[in-house]
């Protein structure tokens, strides 16, 4: 029986086995094993250059450049790319956002991507939502670099996508759009979606549903990578 095999849940959305990245020669985790459900969400913590963004990358399809297997539904990331894209929001350091497009034209543009459809009353509530009211029609290029990711946080709200991958997503909102997005991330675990993250937020609303990960804790030199061939599973 396959490693992987031995170990899938059948409920389980995302699985990775022994991942392990490098970056210029530098081990930045190794051995690292997680099993994502729905209604689950799991925080990535480490500090600066531990490999959180990487990580992300790699779970999100982004990046090949990684050891061990990543799972989607119990296949092979590489054989079902397809569907996966189709399933994940990936909400990133640089928002997707085209700057000649207005906000409604880029959230429509992006929703395509992932065969979703709103209509234009959805899409100017999750605007409002998010403090964009009155610039809907305004091509992104003239708005400032938080608003862009004002944007695309409107987009994950109107998502119905079951995994959402959000690398520091609290980053440069006021104290009301951090309490909009813990309430946004609640509701979608409600319903049975998953999350994997990274932040330096508490998510004190969600602390009874969420699990942490310290990159730390898989770090290993490349000797003791040779040599020790144990599992870490979350």
């Amino acid at each position: 029986m396959h490693l992987t095999d031995r170990f899938l849940r059948d409920n389980d959305l995302l699985e990775v086995a022994k991942l392990g990245c490098e970056r210029d020669d530098r081990v930045l985790f190794s051995n690292l094993s997680i099993q994502l459900s729905p209604g689950e969400l799991l925080q990535i913590e480490g500090c600066n250059g531990a490999g959180k963004t990487t990580l992300l990358r790699v779970l999100a399809g982004l990046s090949g450049d990684y050891r061990g297997q990543v799972l989607w539904r119990g296949q092979k990331l590489s054989r079902v790319y397809a569907d996966f894209r189709l399933s994940t929001f990936y909400f990133g350091h640089k928002p997707a956002v085209k700057t000649e497009l207005t906000p409604v034209e880029n959230i429509l543009w992006r929703s395509r991507l992932r065969n979703e459809s709103y209509t234009d009353q959805f899409v100017f509530s999750a605007l409002e939502q998010v403090n964009l009211a009155g610039y809907e029609d305004i091509p992104c290029g003239q708005l400032s670099a938080g608003q862009h990711r004002r944007v695309a946080l409107a987009d994950l709200a109107l998502s119905a996508t079951p995994l959402w991958i959000l690398d520091e997503p609290f980053t440069a909102i006021d104290v009301d759009g951090v309490g909009w997005l813990e309430q946004l991330l609640a509701r979608h675990i409600e319903n049975e979606g998953s999350v994997i993250m990274t932040s330096h937020q508490s998510l004190s609303k969600l602390s009874d549903r969420v699990r942490k990960l310290r990159l730390e804790n898989f770090r290993v030199s490349d000797e003791d990578e040779i040599h020790d061939d144990s599992e870490a599973w979350l």
